[in-house]
């Protein structure tokens, strides 16, 4: 295949827009409604739109920053229609005049999408890749608060993650929260298949409990996060409480990084190198899934080499965070955009 055969093959699968990926992060699983009217349809119809607007607000507070909770918009049902794909029931029970279920509600990604932006509420788009999270009180320990942690009710987080094992302790056992770096933690990562690392502190002192929070990422600068929970009776009997506490000052860490301002906007030159015209299609076809991609624009190629103008909405990290996501990764070395796939 010539090199300008190949560039126009390029600028084929660049046109080429894939379904979404991101179907499971607009889905809402689990809402109990109960409702109850003059005749079972009424009382169906009744409890349907009642869980529909309980499931926007679960998925708004999933896809948005928690500062931002109190702006989310107020929807009428009609509008909250018209944004759902569907829904699916389980549990189901009925009565003449009363209907009981568990009902998973779909949400159309574009339709939220322009509803956020509407509101000028910044958000996150792509799916959370799996972290490990490496329980410390205040040391590395596997004890009730890494029990904790690891509770039922933690499994359906925005961030999905998994605890460290106990057989892991001994290696970690050096690990110092506020020096850690990625090379200290990389092998248990490795074992583990993740590339993010969050080391979670929960300590007493003051008649408090405080939960510290440090996210390390191979290539990243770490990040850190704080929260204070009240004491309730024993430290043992706290540890639910902080174990909610972390997880969604886990979230909100996550979103601070991930959440888009789509009111920003930039553009960067990456260099692409090219093992062959399957692996290229493959980097096209991840970068037009990429909902903050606003454009890709292919500057010069050869048999083993593209360069690509990417237009972006939201900043930098943002956009690392998505291509992240993708499969991709996205790397400045010296001044230069290096985009690949994930190894």
């Amino acid at each position: 295949m010539t090199v300008r055969a190949l560039f126009f093959f390029a600028a084929a699968l660049l046109l080429a827009v894939p379904a979404s990926a991101q179907d499971s992060l607009y889905t809402v699983s689990g809402v109990h409604v109960d409702a109850g009217a003059a005749s079972t349809t009424e009382a169906f119809n009744a409890a349907i739109a009642q869980g529909r607007g309980r499931a926007f607000q679960i998925l708004f507070r999933r896809l948005t920053r928690q500062a931002d909770w109190a702006k989310q918009p107020a929807l009428d049902a009609q509008t909250l229609v018209r944004m759902a794909r569907g829904f699916t029931v389980a549990n189901e029970r009925r009565s003449t005049t009363r209907y009981v279920a568990d009902v998973t509600y779909m949400f159309n990604p574009d339709a939220v999408a322009r509803a956020l932006r509407a509101a000028q509420i910044a958000y996150s788009q792509a799916p959370v890749r799996r972290i490990l999270v490496i329980p410390m009180s205040p040391n590395v320990s596997h004890g009730p608060w890494s029990a904790a942690l690891q509770a039922p009710a933690f499994k359906d987080s925005l961030v999905p993650f998994t605890v460290s094992a106990p057989e892991d302790d001994a290696s970690l056992a050096a690990l110092n929260l506020d020096t850690a770096t990625w090379n200290d933690v990389s092998a248990v990562a490795i074992k583990n298949h993740v590339s993010e690392v969050g080391l979670v502190q929960a300590f007493y002192a003051n008649g408090k409990m405080t939960v510290n929070i440090r996210r390390l990422g191979a290539g990243e600068q770490p990040a850190k996060t704080q929260v204070d929970v009240p004491m309730l009776q024993t430290v043992g009997t706290t540890y639910p409480a902080a174990a909610q506490a972390a997880v969604r000052a886990m979230e909100d860490l996550w979103k601070t990084r991930s959440a888009i301002d789509f009111s920003q906007r930039g553009k960067l030159t990456a260099d692409v190198r090219i093992a062959s015209l399957e692996q290229w299609g493959e980097i096209q076809t991840a970068l037009s899934g990429i909902g903050n991609v606003t454009g890709v624009t292919v500057t010069a190629m050869n048999i083993n080499y593209a360069r690509v103008n990417l237009a972006y909405m939201g900043g930098v990290d943002q956009l690392r965070e998505a291509v992240g996501a993708a499969g991709l990764t996205l790397t400045n070395r010296g001044g230069q955009w290096m985009l690949a796939k994930s190894q």
